[in-house]
């Protein structure tokens, strides 16, 4: 594992939109697996930049998001499909088709979570999986306590993840109570991976994660098992890790 920590969160999205950029030279039909949430929001603002530039091309690239709320649908303001198209689909050259995203409004959650691994398997499986991490340790919408060997799965969000997301939706009624998610055994299989951690609010679950014991009570701590993940963390995140 590598740690990086930077002074802030705008070197964190640069270096972040860096270590993207030199992914997708290196390999132009990668695959990506992208998160939403506050943390990647400069990084996104950073590649789109990028892009605008021509330093970057996204269009050979192929995408798979972390996960969805539900039940949303893919229009409603606050979901992850909207947000993804707002702060990077739109304003790069992804073709439409590349773009895989679970459905908030499938009937049958179970059918919909293995149509998602089978496309995951169709191209071989994520090359980059950008992470964030949650104030209790949660990457993706795995929660404490998930088991490590689950795929795409449902899971019921716990009160601290509503409260931390009531904020984009106006307020805690109105965020959904259930996800859409890869599983860990899903984000395990990444060929390499880059977790994000930005803010004090995030400097318990990052040093928990890091430096305490691999426990399903702190879903991040199992990508200490992983052989190739990039951690990096802004001062204010990283100040439990002295």
């Amino acid at each position: 594992m590598k740690l990086e920590i930077v002074p802030d969160y705008a070197e964190l999205s640069r270096r972040a939109a860096e270590i993207v950029i030199a992914e997708c030279r290196k390999r132009p039909q990668i695959v990506l697996g992208l998160a939403t949430g506050a943390t990647p929001i400069g990084m996104y603002r950073q590649l789109v930049q990028a892009y605008q530039r021509g330093r970057v091309s996204f269009s050979r690239a192929t995408t798979f998001n972390l996960d969805e709320y539900y039940p949303i649908a893919p229009d409603h303001p606050h979901s992850f499909r909207r947000f993804m198209h707002q702060q990077l689909f739109d304003q790069v050259d992804l073709a439409a088709e590349r773009i895989h995203f679970l459905r908030g409004t499938a009937a049958d959650v179970e059918r919909e979570c293995s149509r998602y691994e089978a496309e995951l398997e169709a191209v071989g499986g994520i090359d980059l999986q950008v992470l964030g991490i949650g104030e209790n340790g949660h990457i993706g919408f795995n929660e404490p306590g998930t088991p490590f060997h689950l795929k795409t799965h449902k899971v019921a969000l716990t009160e601290q993840t509503m409260r931390a997301n009531a904020r984009f939706f106006g307020s805690l009624a109105d965020v959904p109570r259930h996800a859409l998610t890869m599983g860990i055994c899903s984000i395990m299989r990444s060929r390499k991976i880059l977790l994000l951690a930005s803010g004090e609010k995030k400097a318990d679950a990052l040093a928990a994660a890091l430096l305490g014991p691999v426990t399903e009570a702190v879903p991040a701590s199992v990508l200490q098992l992983h052989p190739d993940v990039t951690v990096i963390a802004d001062k204010a995140a990283a100040q439990r890790l002295a």
